[in-house]
C-alpha cells in the first residue's frame, strides 16, 4: 500500500498562504501570513519575530493580502526577496526588498516592480516564482467580480488574466524578455506569457522537467488543473471565459479552437477552489516520486497524478495527507520535500508513514 503521511511542524502561524526556501537553504522555510508578515521556519522550528512585516501597507479584505514571495536566483549575494501584496486601496503590487541580515528584510528599502490596479476585491492571483530560466513570473487574475464581466481574460491589452513574464535583472523596474510570445503584436502586452486564465491562484514549475502546473480556480462548477510542458513555450491560452475547465462556459456551444483545455478538473460536488500544489521530487516518500499535489480549499482532500505522454495517469487521493478544509497553499524546500499550509495556522510536511 501507498505510504505517505503528514508531519505537523508548527500550529502557531497567522492566516499562511505561501512558504518558499532561499535557494539552496536546507534549513529554513520562510511563511508568508496573509496579514502582512513573514515568519522563519529553521530546523522545524518556528522562531520568534518576523522577517518582514508590511501589514501597514497591506489590504485584507476578502482575497486579498499578502500573497506570495519569491527569493532572487542569486540571492546569496545580492540579498533580494520579492513579495507580491494587495495594497491598502487593493492595488496588486510586485515589491523588491534587501535583506539588512540573514534573518530580518528591511522594510525601507522597497523598490516597486510592478503595480496593477484590480477592479474587484477578488481574483487577485498574486502568486510569484523565478522559473528555471531565471525570469519572474507573476500570477494575476482576471480582476474579479463574477464571470469576467470586463473580458480580462481574453484581452492581451491587460496584464489581468494572465501569467506575466519578465526579467528583472534588466531594465528599470523591469525588461521585457524579447521572446515572450506577445512582444511585438499591436495591442498585447509584452509582459504576457500566457493567458486566458480566471485565477491562477498556485502555479509551480516541476524542478526536474520544468513543466509549468496551473491551478486555476473556476466560476460556479469546475476547477482545473493545466500543465504546460518547458518545450512548449509561452502563448497559451487556457479558455477562460470561453471555457470553465472543459466545458463552455455560460453557453450550449463554443469553439475550442486555438485554447489549451484542462489535464484535469473536478466539479463543486468535490470542493470549492483548487489549490494547486508541486510535482513531488524529493527522496524521503518514494511513493509520491514524480506525481502532481493538489488540493481543494474548502474540501481539504489531496490528490495526484503523474503527467506522461501529454495526459495525467494513475490519479489518486491520499487520505493520509488529507488536513482538512482550509488548505492555502503547497511548499517545496530545497530538497525537495514538499509541505501542506491551511488556513487556521497549521504547517506540515509530507512524510513516509
Amino acid at each position: 500500500m501507498p505510504s505517505a503521511g503528514l508531519r505537523r511542524i508548527t500550529s502557531a502561524l497567522s492566516d499562511p498562504v505561501h512558504a518558499v526556501v532561499p535557494p539552496g537553504d536546507p534549513t529554513r522555510l520562510f511563511v508568508v501570513e496573509q496579514g502582512g508578515t513573514v515568519r522563519i521556519v529553521r530546523n522545524d522550528t518556528l522562531l520568534a519575530g518576523t522577517f518582514l512585516d508590511i501589514s501597514d501597507r497591506v489590504s485584507t479584505g476578502s482575497e486579498q493580502g499578502l500573497l506570495s514571495m519569491a527569493f532572487h536566483p542569486a540571492y546569496v549575494t545580492n540579498g533580494y526577496v520579492y513579495v507580491s501584496y494587495t495594497n491598502t486601496v487593493g492595488t496588486s503590487k510586485v515589491v523588491r526588498y534587501q535583506v539588512s541580515d540573514p534573518e530580518t528584510a528591511n522594510p525601507a528599502s522597497a523598490v516597486e516592480i510592478l503595480s496593477v490596479d484590480q477592479p474587484y476585491s477578488n481574483h487577485n492571483g498574486g502568486l510569484i516564482t523565478f522559473g528555471p530560466d531565471g525570469m519572474l513570473y507573476v500570477g494575476l487574475g482576471d480582476g474579479g467580480s463574477g464571470g469576467d464581466p470586463l473580458g480580462h481574460g481574453q484581452n492581451l491589452g491587460t496584464l489581468l488574466g494572465s501569467i506575466l513574464r519578465i526579467d528583472v535583472n534588466a531594465g528599470s523596474p523591469y525588461a521585457i524578455p524579447a521572446d515572450n510570445p506577445f512582444v511585438g503584436q499591436a495591442g498585447a502586452r509584452g509582459e504576457i506569457w500566457m493567458y486566458g486564465l480566471r485565477n491562477p491562484w498556485r502555479f509551480s514549475f516541476d524542478r526536474s522537467l520544468g513543466d509549468v502546473y496551473i491551478g486555476d480556480v473556476g466560476q460556479n462548477a469546475l476547477e482545473e488543473i493545466d500543465v504546460i510542458m518547458a518545450d512548449a513555450g509561452g502563448g497559451a491560452n487556457l479558455g477562460w471565459n470561453i471555457m470553465e475547465g472543459r466545458s463552455c462556459y455560460n453557453a450550449a456551444t463554443c469553439s475550442t479552437a486555438g485554447l489549451t483545455l484542462p489535464v484535469a478538473e473536478y466539479t463543486h460536488a468535490d470542493g470549492c477552489s483548487v489549490t494547486g500544489g508541486f510535482v513531488y521530487r524529493g527522496t524521503d516518500v518514494p511513493d509520491l516520486e514524480g506525481r502532481y499535489l493538489y488540493s481543494d480549499y474548502c474540501s481539504g482532500w489531496v490528490r495526484s497524478f503523474t503527467f506522461f505522454g501529454g495526459i495525467p495517469v494513475d490519479p489518486r487521493q491520499w487520505p493520509d495527507l488529507s488536513p482538512g478544509p482550509g488548505v492555502t497553499s503547497f511548499a517545496e524546500d530545497a530538497r525537495g520535500e514538499v509541505y501542506v499550509l491551511t488556513q487556521n495556522g497549521v504547517l506540515y510536511r509530507i512524510v513516509n508513514n
